[in-house]
């Protein structure tokens, strides 16, 4: 049985650095993919709620600690920001050069295969406006509020409306912990870390360990704002 997860215009004998590109996206997805699981984790303790009066809670205590790093900007542009810009241009050239070969071979691979461009323009979509919206830059009701407001506008910037609640925030939750869980598969496999079928499968079940976990992290998240609905910080002009 054929294990080809597509039909791809760019090989090794087409492009001359294919394997150092292809090694280079591998892993600055680590790297940010790295970033995603430490970043839905701390958005899980959302659900532990606001705090007390006078002691902040955990999820404010997280986000105090992360901003008070020093260069803070540097890490954030050198490990996040930079990796991803890296992954999303070349995984865009690898979705223009590639033929998904699902209609005529339905094995799984090629379904994750799919599945993982499909994912990947739903997620950059979904940081596009969750990173936009988290600046500032579609308004003021939307923004993060980093000092002794995190957690009252998160809860604000999600609740801002039943569709950023109840679709956009599941879909890109569910597109961002599958194709971090499938791109680490991936991963495993082009550094010859899993070569034979059974370290696969078992690298596999690991992954798929990873996708359930990291994905309840950020349901928990997001069932926190409704939980807490009542401790939004007030729309702008209220």
């Amino acid at each position: 049985m054929s294990q080809a997860t597509s039909a791809p215009l760019v090989t090794r004998e087409t492009h001359p650095g294919y394997f150092l590109l292809r090694r280079l996206h591998s892993l600055t997805g680590i790297l940010f993919g790295g970033y995603i699981c430490v970043h839905l984790l701390i958005n899980a303790t959302l659900i532990q709620g606001p705090g007390t009066t006078g002691q902040p809670g955990i999820f404010q205590l997280q986000v105090d600690k992360i901003h008070s790093l020093p260069f803070l900007l540097a890490i954030e542009l050198s490990f996040i920001f930079a990796p991803l810009l890296v992954h999303t241009i070349y995984g865009i050239y690898i979705m223009l050069n590639g033929k998904p070969n699902v209609g005529h071979y339905g094995y799984v691979k090629n379904w994750f295969y799919f599945l993982q461009r499909v994912s990947a323009v739903a997620l950059v979509a979904f940081i596009l406006f969750h990173v936009g919206g988290m600046f500032g830059w579609f308004g003021e009701n939307l923004k993060f509020v980093a000092h002794e407001k995190a957690f009252e506008s998160t809860i604000r910037h999600v609740q801002i409306h039943w569709a950023v609640a109840l679709i956009v925030y599941p879909l890109g939750v569910l597109a961002g912990t599958f194709h971090l869980a499938n791109g680490f598969w991936g991963a495993g496999v082009a550094w010859g870390l899993t070569v034979s079928q059974q370290a696969q499968q078992r690298w596999g079940l690991i992954c798929l360990g990873l996708f359930l976990f990291t994905t309840l992290c950020g349901f928990l998240a997001i069932i926190a704002t409704f939980v807490y609905k009542n401790h939004a910080l007030p729309l702008a002009g209220n």
